[in-house]
């Protein structure tokens, strides 16, 4: 008589995770590539994309917000001032997106074969990574034509900048894609809260300009990954090491609580989404 094994997913989330999303590596890597693979196979302008909507997107706001209403850029040349910004939000708001809908989008997957689901979150940020780095010629391009030096040394903190943005949209996504496999409500209200959070992150003018209500920025973890983004980079100002710890800790925090909520949820995805 043949055994039958039933495998579920822990309530919680422990070491034995970690040691199973290593053991499921080379899948994760193919959700990855496929995921690349999907996007730029039918695209008429192929990698090119990546480098055209944050372009498209500092040109505008160039024009109506450097030119038109002279925002300041702390003597920066605005472009460059905003794509900065632009580079660490794009990576942060297209990944909490596809990382919110990486359940829905892999049903089929997710019903009939058993692996690690955080994996898909995961995999979603990856591509992510490949498209950062693809934009990032714009903006070396950008500080050739305007003669603009860089501090080339900011650029050591580049993967931790990176290391916590990745933490607050795989954090938040884990949460919202566990919510959106029982509330499809989700990618309705996701695009809003995406375009306010827009609004109170310093992208396209300088955290100084809020002058006594810069507190509220600081609410905002990515307030502080994006003025050390500027000041390391860019060398407009010293780096404000008590802001990014506090947005570090921030962003570790929601991860842990995305994870929390992933797990405690999990055994019902393939049932309900």
């Amino acid at each position: 008589m043949s055994s039958i094994t039933i495998i579920k997913p822990k309530k919680t989330f422990s070491i034995d995770d970690l040691k199973e999303i290593w053991q499921y590596r080379e899948l994760l890597y193919f959700f990855a590539w496929r995921d690349l693979k999907v996007r730029y196979k039918q695209t008429a302008i192929g990698v090119a994309w990546a480098i055209f909507q944050p372009f498209i997107t500092m040109v505008v706001f160039s024009i109506f917000f450097g030119k038109f209403a002279k925002m300041p850029s702390d003597g920066i040349p605005y472009p460059i001032f905003v794509y900065t910004g632009l580079l660490l939000w794009q990576f942060f708001s297209s990944s909490l997106t596809e990382t919110s809908s990486s359940l829905i989008a892999n049903k089929n997957i997710v019903t009939k074969v058993y692996f690690p689901r955080l994996i898909l979150p995961i995999s979603s940020v990856i591509t992510k990574f490949v498209d950062f780095f693809i934009a990032s010629i714009i903006l070396v391009g950008l500080m050739i034509y305007y003669h603009y030096l860089p501090n080339l040394a900011g650029l050591l903190i580049l993967p931790l900048l990176l290391l916590i943005t990745f933490m607050a949209a795989v954090g938040l996504g884990l949460f919202l894609s566990a919510v959106n496999v029982k509330y499809r409500d989700v990618r309705y209200v996701l695009p809003f809260f995406i375009q306010l959070l827009l609004f109170i992150t310093p992208v396209i003018y300088p955290a100084s300009i809020t002058g006594k209500y810069s507190w509220i920025l600081a609410i905002n973890p990515m307030t502080g990954v994006i003025k050390a983004a500027r000041a390391a980079i860019l060398g407009n100002a010293p780096i404000n090491w008590l802001l990014l710890f506090i947005s570090g800790v921030a962003c570790f925090i929601m991860l842990i609580i995305g994870i929390i909520y992933f797990k405690k949820t999990e055994r019902y995805f393939a049932d309900i989404v």
